[in-house]
């Protein structure tokens, strides 16, 4: 299996005073971590950056950072953030829930979607844009017309909203098995984002490092570690 990218996965960055799903990171810990990177020599980019880069063979010293659901707090703490190092990051959105809330996660705080003016905002200020499904249902349990639904429908209404090409897709939960690659693939998307290291790992189920509120550098610096000795790279 060839090296995968260095590719780490948020979601939420915003204070809080509950999480009980770990999606939420700080304002000041996420500063922190952006300033790890840098001190490192490491630059955030998009996915789809990082794997033009590494399709020449230029991707030495970038990191992918990925940030799934869309949340609102992505243009009011993240971008600025991201910005302020001139990183870039990919956000995965929900095309059937822009504006709205994660009403998938029962029992945790409610946090809002960014809507179809945010998630526009947030192009315009070089994020890329992806898809994480219509509606964040976990695929592998879904019918054929419902995938697509999810899948493809999912990529043509982000390509209508944005005028551009929707090249990434992210599966819910993580959940996937052969047949949702291949859906995504025949969908067109160019990349997709796993979480989990799997016989499914590769370009259309790309690993990824979950950073949370409590990864601190020496977290940071052990993950970086792990990601070298598992992949070789």
């Amino acid at each position: 299996m060839n090296a995968m990218p260095f590719v780490l996965m948020y979601h939420s960055v915003e204070k809080y005073d509950s999480d009980p799903f770990r999606v939420t990171v700080s304002p000041d810990r996420f500063a922190g971590q952006l300033r790890w990177l840098a001190g490192r020599g490491l630059t955030g980019v998009s996915m789809g950056e990082l794997l033009r880069a590494r399709a020449t063979g230029n991707a030495r010293g970038l990191v992918g950072l990925t940030f799934d659901d869309g949340y609102d707090d992505f243009l009011g703490e993240v971008v600025p953030a991201l910005l302020r190092h001139r990183f870039t990051a990919t956000v995965f959105v929900l095309s059937g829930l822009l504006g709205g809330h994660n009403t998938w996660d029962a029992g945790g705080p409610r946090k809002r979607l960014m809507d179809a003016d945010g998630v526009r905002r947030a192009a315009r200020q070089g994020m890329e844009i992806g898809s994480h499904s219509a509606g964040h249902r976990s695929l592998p349990g879904l019918g054929e017309a419902e995938l697509r639904e999810e899948v493809a429908t999912s990529k043509a209404v982000l390509e209508d909203m944005l005028g551009d090409r929707v090249s990434g897709f992210c599966y819910p939960y993580g959940h996937v098995t052969g047949r949702e690659v291949a859906a995504v693939r025949d969908a067109g998307y160019s990349y997709a984002c796993a979480i989990w290291r799997s016989e499914l790992s590769g370009g259309h189920a790309l690993p990824r490092t979950y950073v949370g509120d409590r990864d601190g550098a020496l977290r940071l610096r052990a993950k970086w570690l792990r990601h070298r000795v598992r992949w070789g790279r």
